[in-house]
């Protein structure tokens, strides 16, 4: 099997959470502070090794493709300024060497259906799917956490962690086999958004993913499920079924910037690691808390 170069993501979502945010404006390419979602996403890929970032795009969200082309009209206007570090910032923005596909999903018709679309980019690579809306914070990032894994077992891979029981509901969660001495998790089934009542672990699975191109095949025949899409979940526990899927545990910590408050933990987290703002941050925190008289 060869090593893992292509990672698709599918950034052709709507954002209705972030409305009327993203009336206009990709959610994608909402900021952490001074850097789009996306391109932690992106980062995130480059550094395990990914060659190829295939973008499952829509109608309106242009404007993702042109954050990561080249815009020389910028480029020349901060180079005559002498802003050369800014001028090489924007230029680096995709690395020399890595390259940029862009795919149209021409219906909004799922997870499953948005990876599906990738499919004559992928080929019959191997390759790894990245949710922007999962932004992720660590020494180890799950996407070269897991091409590190494929290496060793070549099959569909999930990063996954342990969730409280009162939100499992929010998440897929993992019907779990046993756990390797290697820190593999067999996977016997992926239940989509349970009832908690009914789930049957608090492992849940978060959005990043290693699949072969098999699973374009079981996406090709697979009905639609909630919500009347073509849900990727449905898809992995047909492929567990097979006894075709493991798990690691993601070494990172998750930011899911889908949610509002989610986003805003994130803003907070990254502007206290920045060497830049954190000082000023925290005593602007601090002048908040008494404001509202918070102990």
């Amino acid at each position: 099997m060869p090593s893992i170069t292509k990672a698709v993501f599918p950034v052709a979502g709507l954002g209705t959470r972030f409305l009327p945010a993203t009336k206009a404006m990709p959610k994608e390419l909402l900021p952490i502070i001074d850097k789009p979602i996306v391109q932690y996403a992106v980062e995130e890929a480059v550094a395990a090794g990914i060659t190829e970032l295939i973008f499952v795009t829509g109608r309106n969200k242009r404007a993702v493709g042109d954050h990561f082309d080249a815009n020389l009209e910028l480029e020349n206007q901060l180079l005559s300024k002498g802003k050369t570090e800014l001028r090489d910032m924007v230029r680096n923005i995709v690395p020399e060497g890595v390259s940029c596909i862009f795919v149209r999903q021409p219906e909004p018709l799922g997870l499953g259906h948005a990876v599906l679309c990738a499919a004559p980019a992928v080929g019959d690579n191997p390759f790894a799917v990245l949710l922007a809306d999962d932004l992720m914070q660590g020494q180890t990032l799950p996407t070269a956490a897991l091409v590190a894994a494929f290496e060793k077992k070549a099959q569909a891979l999930l990063s996954v962690s342990e969730v409280p029981h009162t939100q499992v509901s929010k998440y897929g969660i993992l019907r779990p086999g046993a756990t390797g001495a290697d820190g593999f998790i067999a996977v016997e089934g992926l239940i989509e958004k349970p009832d908690p009542d009914d789930a049957p672990s608090n492992m849940a699975s978060f959005g990043r993913y290693v699949f072969t191109s098999e699973i374009f095949g079981i996406l090709r025949s697979l009905p639609p499920g909630a919500g009347g899409e073509i849900q990727l979940a449905d898809a992995i526990d047909l492929l567990a079924a097979r006894g075709k899927v493991s798990a690691i545990v993601n070494p990172a910590r998750r930011y899911d910037c889908g949610d509002k408050f989610g986003y805003l933990s994130a803003i907070v987290d990254f502007a206290l690691e920045a060497p830049e703002y954190r000082d000023d941050f925290i005593a602007l925190l601090r002048s908040r808390l008494a404001d509202f008289d918070v102990r």
